[in-house]
């Protein structure tokens, strides 16, 4: 018997809403990198995105949010652009706080392991 193994609980969170996934790790990084590069272009390729791909989960989160999330800027002299809204903001710290709870449960539930 080998009484050297390690077994660990892993956890993925993501929040669903009634037409499926609503918010993941990949939307939250999307937003975050919205919010660093002020556009969705830039955001997509600081992913190595297709854009078409980001200007789409944008829109599914605008849609499938109480409020939207990304704000599109008209273009001006420096072109358009998008920022987080308020909504956005909350969502990613939201998400976080829910994903940090779960992984704390579930580093508990670790120490509890026996086979």
């Amino acid at each position: 018997m080998n009484k050297d193994k390690k077994y660990s609980v892993e956890v993925r969170v993501w929040i669903e809403e009634t037409e499926g996934a609503f918010l993941g790790i990949g939307k939250i990084w999307l937003l975050e990198n919205i919010r660093k590069t002020g556009s969705i272009t830039n955001a997509a390729k600081e992913m190595k995105m297709a854009y078409r791909q980001a200007w789409q989960l944008v829109e599914e989160m605008n849609q499938r949010a109480e409020s939207p999330l990304v704000a599109k800027l008209l273009g001006g002299k420096g072109g358009g652009g998008a920022k987080l809204t308020e909504a956005g903001e909350k969502a990613i710290a939201v998400f976080y706080e829910v994903e940090k709870r779960i992984k704390e449960f579930a580093q508990r539930e670790t120490q509890n392991l026996k086979f």
